[in-house]
């Protein structure tokens, strides 16, 4: 074999060296790309761990209720005084006092209640959350809503904000009754609860919203908030009888503004009248989907008579819109007024006819309404 010179000796040399150092530094990258991954598994196992984590932590939302009633109490007021009504036999003792709520409309001292909480009483006294008592100085009440206003000389009050509209509240909502239960004592009570239903038609000449909040003696004329803090209606009545529970009953808010506006500008409620009493159907009676008419039972007024309008006639529309039910045309009249002329579209004597006639105010007197009042535990 051929010796080798000088210099293939050291290329070989540089060459074996060159071998020797690319090898390492690809020893070198393949370290530090095993170290990165691993890394990366173990922040990526750390995450997931830490999200797991998180994810396994209740999150207990917030109760707004107690925010909302201290909120609205501010707006809510006690009402008491003693009765003058004849029947009630121990109404002169002087400890045996009637009561009730309101809640504030206006900062100047304004207030909507019931008008059965108001209507009968004497020495009456309004008392504020603040536990200031006032005198009221002004009454004015509407019976066939069951709804007052009434004034005291205060200011600077706290007013409850309106729903627009009680339409706008959902069944199984919840809402919150504040008032004055059994005693006087037990001023702004909360109870909670939701909306049952609404549009009820109950012995009352408006439709209802239903809830199932406990509303006791004393809750008369207080609000039925919902979670905003808007007041859906004024709580008015509930039934009470043994294996009924928590069935009560509220003036929804648009019926409420229609009758405060109405005695802010006249005095009292310029409601509009057929001059006829009529009888349901037996369907709309007992709550059965309907588009029976309504029968005429009795003629009342000059202007029903003059419009040909006879016993046992029957009523389908008025104004080209289908009514079944009494509480159909107080709802339907909220928008017109005494004097205002309507299309009814009837049957008389076997034919069809369309009758103009001319409204007259209402009298307050209702004969199409059960009398019965059993209901209406306040």
């Amino acid at each position: 074999m051929k010796p080798m010179g000088k210099k293939r000796v050291i290329l070989l040399f540089c060459s074996l060296m060159l071998l020797s150092g690319a090898a390492e530094a690809g020893a070198q990258s393949a370290v530090k790309t095993q170290t990165a991954a691993k890394s990366k598994v173990n922040t990526t196992a750390a995450a997931k761990s830490q999200k797991n984590t998180v994810s396994t932590k209740v999150q207990v939302p917030v109760d707004p209720v107690p925010q909302i009633v201290k909120n609205v109490s501010p707006s809510v007021v006690g009402i008491i005084g003693r009765s003058t009504d004849p029947a009630d036999k121990t109404a002169a003792n002087r400890n045996n006092l009637t009561h009730g709520t309101g809640v504030i409309i206006k900062s100047n001292g304004w207030i909507v209640t019931n008008a059965h909480v108001v209507k009968g009483l004497q020495s009456t006294v309004v008392v504020t959350a603040d536990g200031k008592t006032y005198k009221i100085t002004d009454t004015y009440v509407d019976e066939t809503s069951d709804l007052a206003v009434v004034k005291i000389n205060a200011s600077n009050l706290v007013p409850a904000v309106f729903a627009k509209s009680a339409q706008s509240a959902q069944v199984g909502e919840k809402v919150v009754a504040i008032g004055t239960p059994i005693s006087f004592s037990f001023r702004n009570s909360a109870t909670v609860g939701v909306v049952s239903g609404l549009n009820r038609a109950i012995n009352a000449s408006y439709r209802l919203i239903q809830s199932d909040t406990a509303i006791n003696p004393g809750n008369s004329g207080g609000p039925l908030v919902n979670m905003k803090g808007e007041v859906l209606g004024i709580n008015s009545m509930k039934f009470a009888a043994v294996g009924v529970e928590n069935m009560g009953f509220s003036i929804p808010a648009e019926t409420v503004q229609y009758i405060i506006n109405q005695l802010f500008k006249y005095g009292e409620v310029m409601r509009p009248s057929l001059g006829f009493n009529m009888e349901e159907s037996w369907s709309a009676i007992v709550g059965l989907p309907t588009d029976d008419p309504l029968t005429i039972t009795k003629v009342i007024s000059d202007e029903a008579r003059k419009a040909g309008i006879h016993e046992n006639d029957v009523l389908y529309s008025i104004d080209g819109k289908r009514v079944t039910s009494v509480v159909d045309i107080n709802e339907m009249f909220k928008s017109y007024m005494p004097g205002q002329t309507v299309k009814l579209l009837m049957q008389s004597d076997g034919d069809i006819v369309v009758r103009k006639l001319v409204l007259s105010q209402d009298s307050g007197a209702n004969d199409d309404l059960p009398s019965d009042d059993s209901g209406d535990e306040f």
